[in-house]
C-alpha cells in the first residue's frame, strides 16, 4: 500500500519527543479543555502543546 511513497531527498526527519507522563497528559488534556471552554483554544495553541513547544508548569 505505501510501495508509491516517495519521500523527498531534501526532507530531514524530526526528533522524536519522548511521551509525557500519564498525569501530565493528564493535566495537559484538562488545559486544552478548559481553554475550548473559555473560548481561547487555537490551532495555534493546539499545535504547540502537541509537538512539545509548549509545556505545563509544575503548577498547573
Amino acid at each position: 500500500m505505501l510501495e508509491n511513497l516517495n519521500i523527498p531527498e531534501g526532507i530531514e526527519k524530526e526528533p522524536e519527543l519522548p511521551l509525557p507522563s500519564i498525569e501530565e497528559q493528564q493535566r495537559i488534556v484538562a488545559e486544552l479543555k478548559r481553554l475550548e471552554e473559555a473560548g481561547e483554544l487555537t490551532p495555534e495553541i493546539l499545535a504547540a502543546f502537541m509537538t512539545g513547544k509548549k509545556k505545563l508548569d509544575q503548577n498547573s
